[in-house]
């Protein structure tokens, strides 16, 4: 994917609308009029589904939820208590399961106004169950907005994307099960297309599409390719057009390309077990949604179940994790110390400093000193923040690969790793590294 199609940003910005409680129309004025500081934010609940999490949870953090004025984040199908002088943004797909517990709320009256924003189109019948509800409790007016945001897809990077929501939706074994139904099938291509859809509107292009005929990705192809067509037919309802300044019109010569592949053509790279430090982390720890939860180290079994560990997050705000997530693990070892080391030189430059400025114990002279070294002592307040963040980082780093290489060294994954890229290179035979199974 290009620099011009980044999937992360235009995300972000559409969360960010929705949690600023922003019409589509009033995206320019999101930092205010022009000189201004951007307004407070107006304080809400934020409440989601299992799939509303999963898609907010790589992109925005607590702190950044925070700013955006969400003061509480809870399940939708949790015990809530009634929080009547609240506004409320509902984050759902819409089945009848969490449309009924909207309804409920209505209902209770939980909140003061209710934004139902709905990561897939909302069913007809689904809307009207809504409608039916404000109508009973008599609260019409207090239904501000309902929105289909077209969110149903997991962005994990820039140019990285992930479409299926739980571990038995939208997998290889799903779709090649011989046990599957039709019925089935095509829920999981319906899925896919409504994925892949929801991609292109969040980029605002219209992509070629190209698949190989005679399998599932055909027919991917060729239902995603009709819904396209069917929406840019309705001048009125075209989500294909936004602001310009943020968007690329669809009528661009750079349009992107989508090809897609069976997983069949090519079978062999998911069971291959590459070197790099984003794979490893994959493969060997808990790595989910670019979240990383490392086990402390245990001898005791039963004491190793019931401790949580800790969790990290490896997002693109990350510098050193951008930077070296495609690098062999020696390299990042080796990249880990010469941070540190860094990062140690940095933190006696700031003691050095501290003590030729006599600041090491109070006494009468310091006023003087630093009246004196008033450069010197910005200079050191304002790297503070960056010494204390790269600190955080690197301690991050170090944890993760020490829990790497000691999974590494118990699991004898350097072993395993060289026979792999060796019969892959057919420079060898299974027969003699049949002992490594052993």
């Amino acid at each position: 994917m290009s620099t011009t199609h980044l999937i992360t940003f235009p995300i972000i910005a559409t969360l960010k609308k929705m949690l600023t409680l922003q019409s589509s129309t009033s995206t320019t004025k999101a930092n205010g009029p022009l000189g201004t500081a951007a307004p407070e934010p107006s304080w809400k609940i934020l409440v989601y589904d299992d799939a509303g999490k999963d898609i907010i949870s790589p992109l925005l953090s607590v702190r950044e939820l925070r700013d955006l004025g969400v003061t509480l984040h809870l399940n939708l199908m949790s015990e809530r208590d009634s929080i009547s002088d609240v506004s409320a943004v509902y984050f759902t797909m819409p089945v009848l399961e969490h449309v009924k517990r909207i309804c409920e709320d209505i209902r209770k009256q939980t909140y003061d106004m209710y934004y139902l924003n709905f990561i897939s189109p909302i069913p007809r019948e689904l809307l009207e169950m809504i409608a039916s509800a404000a109508v009973e409790a008599n609260c019409v007016q207090q239904i501000a907005k309902v929105f289909d945001q077209y969110g149903n897809l997991i962005s994990l990077d820039d140019d990285l994307f992930v479409l299926k929501k739980k571990a038995n939706e939208i997998s290889y074994f799903a779709l090649n099960s011989n046990e599957v139904k039709d019925t089935q099938m095509d829920s999981m291509i319906d899925a896919i297309v409504d994925g892949l859809f929801s991609v292109f509107v969040t980029l605002s292009v219209i992509p070629i599409i190209r698949a190989p005929r005679n399998n599932a990705a055909e027919l991917v192809a060729e239902r995603l390719d009709k819904r396209i067509r069917d929406n840019l037919r309705d001048p009125r309802n075209n989500l294909f057009t936004s602001d310009a300044s943020l968007q690329q019109s669809q009528f661009s010569f750079q349009r992107p390309l989508l090809i897609i592949l069976d997983r069949n053509l090519d079978v062999a790279t998911p069971l291959h077990h590459p070197w790099t430090y984003q794979a490893l982390v994959h493969d060997v720890l808990d790595y989910q949604l670019n979240c990383v939860t490392v086990q402390d180290s245990a001898k005791d079994a039963t004491q190793k179940s019931r401790h949580k560990g800790k969790s990290f997050d490896l997002s693109s705000r990350d510098k050193f994790w951008n930077a070296q997530k495609g690098s062999p693990f020696p390299t990042v070892a080796e990249a880990v110390q010469e941070e540190l080391e860094n990062y140690k030189n940095s933190e006696e430059d700031v003691k050095r400093l501290k003590h030729e400025m006599g600041l090491d114990a109070e006494t009468d002279e310091t006023v003087y000193l630093l009246s004196d070294n008033t450069v010197k002592l910005t200079s050191a307040m304002t790297s503070l923040p960056e010494l204390l963040e790269r600190k955080s980082n690197i301690n991050l780093h170090t944890n993760l690969a020490t829990a790497l290489l000691e999974r590494i060294k118990a699991r004898r994954l350097d072993i395993f790793f060289e026979m792999e890229e060796k019969l892959m290179a057919r420079r060898s035979t299974v027969s003699k590294y049949g002992r490594v199974y052993a």
